[in-house]
Parts: C-alpha cells; structure tokens; sequence
C-alpha cells in the first residue's frame, strides 16, 4: 500500500520578499507547549544555540521582540509571537481533515493504477477523536480506509446515497434525544441499518481560562460583548446548539458570530484559545488539549451505522474487531470527555433508541 502524506505548511512573507522559517515557526509553538525556549530544547533534542539564531533572525525579519526574558522564569512569548503559534493551530486544526480525506482519495486513485489491492473502506463521519483513532489504528493495520469528515446529517445522507459503508453520527442522551434521532431518522431504515457504538462523549462550552466573561449556559451567549464561534450548520453540533436555544427562547441572531463557524471540534477550541472569540461549543478533548476551561451541558453517544448486508463484510467486521480491542477501549478512556461505554456493540434502531420506537407506538 503506498500511503499519501499531506500536511499543512504555512510562512509569512517579509521584507524583500524573505520568508520567516517555517522551523521558527515549530520553534515558537514548542516555546508555548513546554514553557521556555530551554525546555523546549530539552524535549525535542534541539540546539538551544541554534534555537536562539532562529529567535534573533526572525526578530530581525519581523523587527520587533519573539521571546521576552524574565529572571528565574526563562523564556516566554510575546504578543506577536502568541498570534503566530495560534495561527499555526488554527490552520492545522481546520485543514488537517480536509488533508487526510484527499491523501485517503490519492491513496485510492494511485491503487487502482499501481496495484490490484482489495475495495478501500469509505468512511463519512461527524469528525471526533474515537473515530478519528479508529481509523488510525484501522490504518496502521493495513487496511485501506477513504474517511471524510462532514457534519452528522451528511453523514448519513451520504450512507442511504450509497456513497460511502459507514457512517458517523452523534445524538445526545436525555431531553434531546428522540428529536435529535427524528432529524436523522429520514436516511436510516428500522429493517436495514445497524448501528455500531464507538463512544459516549461530553459535550460544553469551551471558554478562556479562569471563564473571564461568566460564561457558563447558552443564555451567555447572547450577552453583550460575547463572541461566539459556531459549527457548521449540517454538524451534530450545531443542532443541539439550536435544540438549547429554542428551550430557553433564545433568538440566535442574539448570539454575536452564530453564523461564523468552524468545521471541527478541534478548530473551535483554536478559535477560542487564540483570543479570537469568546465561546464556542464542542468535545471536552480539544478543550483540555488547549488549556480552556470547560462548562459540560451534554453526554452524546457516538455511533457508525452501515447497512445490514454489509455488516459481515471483511471491512466492517475489521471495524468491530478493533473496537472490541481493550487497547482500543483504553485509548477511549484516556480522551478526556470520553468513555468507551458499549464501544463495538452492535445493535438495531429499536435497541439504539427504545424510546424514539416506543413514542411512535403510543402515537
């Protein structure tokens, strides 16, 4: 199998047409993960020489201050150089997935020409971070996987169109659930579908640090002053967003960037942690991955549907085995906001949703 590798590579242009070095660039991030321009030499096996040669000339290039030096503290960021690392999230955060499904696609295309190897598993799913280990670890065990990442409706259009075998959605426990399971319940088939159980996850607002602004219930968010950044509208998330405000009466045109959306999890938290909003919705992981504190609202269960006839295939059932792994399992666990409850089990609608069924019976 010949594996596709892109990823996102960025630079800023300066004076005489000179480009800052996209290692200065990693430089500055690992300067924000690990606290100091030392330590981050430490971890990385990286000259603190040559680290700091990159430092002065990209302040040259830039003509102001990367690194401020306090006694006994070490290095640190300066403003600038905090907006070039949160750049640098962003643009990985929103374009890593996009990435992976053309490398998946390349991958696909370059089989077919250089070799006779078995059909490639198409995967559309709601992006999150037990699917997207799922499929890693899928990868990693030869198996050949053309994942998508959409938003949850067009997950499951794209399944009963027959554009891809398995299909990633969300639905949240409690209030919501049975009219959350009615909005995709058009492209699902009480006979036919068979949903499998990946994960339950946690599912809040994610905020700065300290929660400056009180942030803490979806009634915040049309408060004046406060930026929301929001997914997009096809996502899991973006409907609950709108099952949340309809409860409590609240107009979204209230909500200042309810319109403005990201098409990850992962891309929201970025948003937030660079300054540029104030709010968002989405997972607990991304949230923690970036220091922002965490308001919980919801626990969603996190399903793949396929259709019954394809459920014995070599592919899905290569899919069950490795949820059914404990090393799976336990990498689950280790996600914050995650648990692998039920994880591989694999169930009808009636078994997945009682309650949606039985309501329609009493009607």
């Amino acid at each position: 199998m010949h594996k596709v590798s892109i990823k996102p590579q960025w630079t800023i242009s300066v004076s005489e047409g000179q480009n800052l070095s996209h290692r200065l660039l990693e430089l500055l991030r690992d300067v924000q993960e690990h606290g100091s321009l030392s330590g981050s030499c430490k971890l990385t096996g990286g000259s603190y020489r040559h680290a700091w040669n990159l430092i002065r000339q990209g302040e040259a290039q830039l003509d102001m201050p990367l690194l401020k030096m306090e006694r006994g503290k070490g290095s640190s960021l300066t403003p600038v150089a905090e907006k070039l690392v949160w750049a640098g999230h962003r643009i990985s955060a929103r374009l890593t997935p996009i990435l992976e499904y053309l490398a998946s696609e390349l991958e696909g295309e370059l089989a077919k020409v250089i070799s006779a190897e078995k059909d490639t598993l198409k995967v559309h799913a709601s992006h999150g971070f037990a699917v997207e280990k799922l499929i890693k670890t899928l990868v990693e065990n030869g198996h050949k996987v053309e994942r998508k990442y959409v938003g949850s409706q067009e997950s499951v259009a794209s399944l009963a169109e027959g554009h891809c075998e398995l299909a990633g959605f969300h639905v949240p426990q409690g209030e919501f659930e049975q009219v959350a399971f009615a909005h995709y319940a058009k492209w699902l088939s009480p006979k036919t579908s068979r949903i499998i159980h990946v994960a339950t996850r946690r599912l809040g607002l994610m905020v700065a640090a300290g929660n400056p602004l009180e942030i803490y219930s979806v009634t915040d968010l049309a408060k004046p002053g406060v930026r929301f950044i929001n997914r997009q509208p096809s996502s899991g998330t973006f409907f609950l967003l709108e099952c949340f405000l309809k409860k409590a009466k609240i107009d979204p045109a209230r909500i200042s960037g309810f319109n403005q959306s990201e098409f990850t999890h992962a891309a929201v938290a970025a948003y937030v942690a660079s300054g540029m909003a104030d709010a968002g919705l989405g997972v607990e992981t991304p949230s923690r991955r970036f220091k922002l504190d965490f308001i919980p609202l919801a626990t969603e269960r996190y399903f793949l549907v396929c259709d019954q006839e394809n459920l014995n295939t070599p592919h899905i059932q290569s899919v069950i085995q490795v949820l059914n792994e404990a090393s799976f399992q336990n990498a689950v666990h280790e996600l914050p906001g995650y648990s692998a409850t039920k994880c591989g089990q694999v169930e009808t609608l009636q078994q997945a949703f009682p309650k949606s069924f039985n309501s329609n019976k009493r009607k």
